[in-house]
């Protein structure tokens, strides 16, 4: 007999998925709006949360109604061979190469870094990312725990240090949000501004990732038809983007109150601290500490677990243990070495692969309409890839992105493509490469379905 979830299985999914989704950016990035925004907060989140709660929110249920096992299934309808191109990239960025040694550096810079003397810095940074990632490594052995340690126990610790702090900066609040400074570049258009500055949580890309997470755990659940676990994702999905938006509303005006009693940070990490120590002293860095390593750690082991059940579906001559120790090893060392540069060689492959991951998710979602034919699919990516090529080469380091034919390029695509200056020149080729594709179906009576319809 087909399993249903309960209230309460709706309710440990989605505090597992929030879990998963909440790292320390997700902390970070909303609090540094909120002092940029200040007396127009309000517009800026809502802008902020379109693009931080809804790409991921479509991403969840693309992965749900594509009744897959997750990203590389759903890429296969472009084709296999790419397909296997964009779901490594993929995963490489979000995960070793990029989104888990920051987790490790973040948590250190913001939660150790000031109990710690600079000359020790170093060594200590070196055992703290080891044993940050021996956690994450033994807490991701056992995917079919992950709802047990994510969803039941880390997730409800964060949420409970972080309210604290919240609790407080709302009681005593530092200053009024309405009579915050504003500062230019949310001045005149401040829903748009923070509409793009939701694309740092880089959470779209990392629905797609965590797909697979919420899928086997729905199944792990006795749950086995694909139009049931479409459903039960989307009710997970829903709480945890619930609670995703609450927390990034109050994180935004606690910046923006805060700007009634200190300066403008360079980050949303550095006002969080200060606004700790203000209302409890070294208990209060004590706190912001505990709250950072506890989001990276928990985001971390999803990484991980995501990254190693993936590329078991990919490679399954390997093992899930082996692809969790490998990508729990290659960060720890990035986390020590050569992490700016990892991230300047990070960023071009985000700008190209965000429009790509963005287009997929509509195309899934809006998969029905035209019984998942590949033509849809190919004529989209295609005329999407071009752009979102340029866009890398664009992001690149300077000795690509300022070379004479790169150049050429980008500056024609500025010139000449809408919405390509603030980085969604990707929208009309789209567009256009959507439109061949359903009339090109349309047209056609003999259908091309994709290889996992």
């Amino acid at each position: 007999m087909e399993r249903r979830l309960t209230k309460k299985d709706y309710l440990y999914l989605g505090s597992m998925l929030f879990g998963l989704f909440f790292g320390a950016g997700n902390l970070i990035f909303p609090v540094n709006m909120g002092q940029q925004a200040g007396a127009n907060v309000l517009l800026a989140d809502l802008g902020f949360l379109i693009t931080a709660i809804g790409l991921p929110f479509l991403g969840i249920i693309a992965v749900g109604i594509s009744k897959t096992n997750g990203l590389f299934d759903i890429a296969t309808r472009v084709n296999r061979k790419y397909a296997y191109i964009f779901t490594i990239l993929l995963y490489l960025v979000i995960g070793p190469f990029f989104a888990l040694p920051r987790l490790a550096t973040t948590s250190f810079e913001i939660g150790v870094v000031p109990f710690v003397a600079p000359q020790q810095q170093s060594l200590v940074l070196a055992i703290f990312s080891t044993v940050f990632f021996v956690c994450a490594w033994l807490l991701a052995l056992k995917p079919s725990r992950l709802l047990e340690y994510v969803g039941k126990y880390l997730n409800p610790i964060f949420l409970l240090l972080l309210a604290v702090l919240l609790v407080m900066a709302f009681v005593h609040p530092l200053g009024q949000a309405s009579q915050g400074a504003v500062q230019k570049a949310y001045a005149s258009q401040p829903f748009f501004t923070g509409f793009l500055q939701g694309y740092n949580t880089l959470d779209a890309l990392a629905s797609l990732a965590f797909g697979i997470i919420i899928v086997t755990s729905i199944k792990d659940r006795g749950v086995t038809k694909p139009g049931v676990i479409a459903l039960d994702t989307f009710k997970s999905g829903a709480v945890s983007i619930i609670l995703m938006g609450i927390i990034y509303t109050l994180l935004s005006y606690l910046g923006a109150m805060s700007i009634g009693h200190f300066k403008l940070s360079a980050n949303g990490g550095i006002a969080l601290a200060q606004v700790a120590r203000y209302y409890l002293g070294t208990g209060g860095s004590v706190l912001l500490a505990l709250i950072i390593i506890v989001a990276c750690l928990k985001t971390a082991v999803g990484l991980i677990s995501a990254f190693s059940q993936t590329f078991v579906e990919l490679f399954p001559s390997r093992s899930y243990v082996m692809f969790a120790t490998v990508v729990s090893i290659l960060p720890a060392i990035f986390a020590n070495v050569g992490l700016t540069n990892i991230i300047a060689y990070s960023v071009p492959l985000l700008m190209f692969l965000y429009p790509l991951a963005i287009t997929l998710i509509i195309l899934t979602i809006f998969s029905p309409l035209y019984h998942n034919d590949t033509r849809v699919y190919q004529m989209t990516t295609y005329f999407t890839l071009i752009v979102a090529f340029v866009d890398g080469l664009k992001a690149s380091p300077a000795f690509i992105s300022h070379a004479t034919p790169v150049l050429a390029l980008t500056n024609f695509a500025d010139h000449y493509l809408p919405f390509e200056a603030i980085g969604m020149g990707w929208i009309v080729p789209g567009i256009i490469g959507a439109m061949i594709g359903l009339i090109w179906y349309m047209t056609d009576k003999k259908p091309k379905f994709s290889l996992n319809q």
